[in-house]
């Protein structure tokens, strides 16, 4: 007896390449999360190990602080993997508030280095075409000129204790939960290993878990803007601000947002001086996901933290985005179009943001 047609119909949607691609993409994405809650106890229980290595490292004080995430971005090629991690040195008492802070605020800046990579390796292929290469030059610039003030204004607002009576409290059965879930991975691991190495398995699982992440997400297409849509100017400044918010939160990673903007400039589909208000709503929402570490691991302090960030960098945003974004942008540009004009100025360019994390990592 043969099958129904609707049956036969339904399995042949089933197997169909489109339903195979969603498929892997929901077994990536709740490998993800499992691997994200499994890497959060183990450099939860790791922190307190790293607190040696972090005093032998002398990394003490907001301005180390901003070194250490700054690096270790680059290292990672990434800023939401270090800026969790700060949170759990946070949340272990290997990290100060401030000092916390500071590391996710360098985890921002060393999060722009995969997007110089993209625009360089661009470059190359296009045969010097210099738009890529801009791109990745201008989303630093855009990044280090609003994330130092942004420290300066979450420091002080840390300090001054404004948001101490914030109160987020994660339920908990929801940690008891979280806890029994990992348990068959972690508690072995913690048994077998010694405080340093555990936090650096679980460095390495975060950093499996934001990757599986990527794999998750649905690719975006590129789409040419059309004028209707950018003018008059002012309107194209906010579109590209809220567009820059609201694709960097459905991917989680600025580092994916703002580099699909490389080729969309190649392509004469975004002009540069767009790529400055996407990059400024792509360092806010990219906080959410470090956010939610925040409220798993239960930290009322870690929590504080990283919405001090946000609010840090939405103040910085709302007093350049109206008021003084001609001159700003217009500095920006500049500054990128030198730092691009020729090799030798690129690679100066390229030692000198190489360079000052490691200054204020050992200064």
């Amino acid at each position: 007896m043969g099958l129904a047609p609707a049956m036969r119909a339904g399995l042949v949607a089933a197997s169909s390449p489109s339903a195979r691609r969603w498929g892997a993409r929901t077994v990536y994405g709740v490998t993800a999360l499992y691997l994200l809650l499994v890497a959060l106890q183990l450099t939860k229980a790791g922190a307190g190990g790293l607190s040696d290595a972090l005093t032998r490292l002398d990394v003490s004080g907001p301005v180390n602080a901003v070194g250490f995430g700054w690096a270790f971005a680059y290292l990672a090629l990434s800023g939401s993997p270090v800026a969790a991690l700060s949170v759990t040195l946070l949340s272990g008492g290997a990290f100060s508030e401030l000092e916390a802070f500071a590391a996710i605020g360098g985890s921002r800046l060393g999060a722009s280095l995969i997007v110089i990579l993209v625009g360089l390796i661009s470059y190359a292929r296009h045969r010097g075409q210099p738009d890529g290469l801009a791109v990745g030059v201008i989303a630093f610039l855009t990044t280090l000129t609003t994330q130092v003030p942004a420290l300066l204004i979450g420091l002080l607002m840390l300090d001054a204790g404004i948001l101490d009576d914030v109160r987020v409290d994660t339920p908990a059965a929801l940690l008891d939960a979280v806890e029994k879930m990992t348990a068959p991975l972690v508690t072995p691991l913690v048994d077998a290993l010694p405080g340093f190495a555990e936090f650096a398995a679980g460095a390495g699982v975060l950093l499996l878990s934001f990757t599986l992440v990527d794999r998750a997400m649905p690719p975006l297409r590129e789409r040419p803007v059309r004028d209707t849509a950018v003018r008059p100017q002012r309107r194209a400044v906010f579109a590209m601000f809220g567009l820059g918010a609201a694709i960097t939160l459905l991917t989680l990673s600025v580092a994916v947002s703002v580099s699909l903007l490389v080729p969309l400039a190649l392509r004469g589909y975004v002009r540069r001086d767009h790529v400055i208000p996407y990059v400024m709503g792509a360092n806010i929402t990219t906080f959410v996901d470090t956010l939610v570490v925040a409220m798993l691991l239960g930290g009322q302090a870690a929590f504080v933290v990283v919405l001090a960030q946000m609010l840090a960098m939405t103040t910085v945003a709302a007093l350049i985005l109206p008021f003084v974004y001609g001159s700003y942008s217009r500095g920006i540009l500049a500054t990128a179009h030198y730092a691009t004009s020729s090799t030798t100025r690129f690679a100066g360019f390229v030692l000198a943001i190489a360079a000052v994390p490691a200054i204020l990592l050992f200064i």
